[in-house]
């Protein structure tokens, strides 16, 4: 049997450790089969510093070694949008109950708090399940708050990811101050910044 088909969309301005490692705990998680990285050319909620092909090539490159991922350029700024066009097969979620099989879009905990305010929520929820990653400290309180104020709270899942301080900002801004980013993004990644000089001249 099949498994279903994870999402997992973001800036990628850069792709960091972070978001590798929360890739590979929703492919164990879910048991995805297939993980679309989609890599947002114009995020409709934050400004991003490099081109879009660029952001897709780190991405492509951040990835590789997780044999699920497939890694394309996202269009559309907004999630609803994006998922209505990928028009991924999802009976179960149609018909109105929960299935194993239903895609699965992938945020952090963080982002689960915006939820209630993003474009279209509920018509999320029914093309795609909700994964959200928590980390340790995360309170669960309020982010059963938020689930529970959701049309579709049975279609939130919540788990857990190992913590990793790192942040996209975080790098860009070492590279710029000439300061060591080691660890911090996969090997090909910082072998790709260091050669194109990548964030330097911010």
């Amino acid at each position: 049997m099949s498994g279903p088909v994870g999402i997992l969309g973001g800036a990628f301005d850069p792709p960091h450790v972070g978001h590798v490692a929360l890739a590979r705990a929703a492919v164990a998680r879910f048991g995805l089969e297939r993980l679309l990285v989609r890599v947002v050319a114009d995020p409709g909620h934050k400004e991003v510093e490099t081109a879009a092909e660029l952001r897709l090539h780190l991405a492509e490159l951040a990835f590789a070694a997780i044999d699920e991922a497939e890694v394309s350029l996202d269009p559309f700024p907004r999630t609803v949008d994006s998922l209505e066009a990928l028009r991924l097969e999802n009976p179960v979620c149609l018909e109105g109950s929960v299935g194993s099989d239903d895609p699965v879009f992938l945020i952090g905990a963080d982002e689960l708090a915006d939820f209630p305010s993003w474009l279209r929520p509920d018509r999320i929820l029914e093309l795609a399940r909700i994964g959200a990653a928590t980390r340790p400290g995360t309170d669960l309180v309020d982010l059963e708050r938020v689930i529970g104020s959701l049309p579709r709270p049975d279609r939130v899942e919540l788990f857990p990811i190992t913590p990793l301080a790192v942040s996209s900002s975080q790098i860009r801004e070492r590279v710029a101050a000439g300061l060591d980013f080691d660890g911090l993004v996969p090997p090909a990644v910082a072998a790709e910044i260091d050669r194109t000089g990548l964030y330097r001249g911010r």
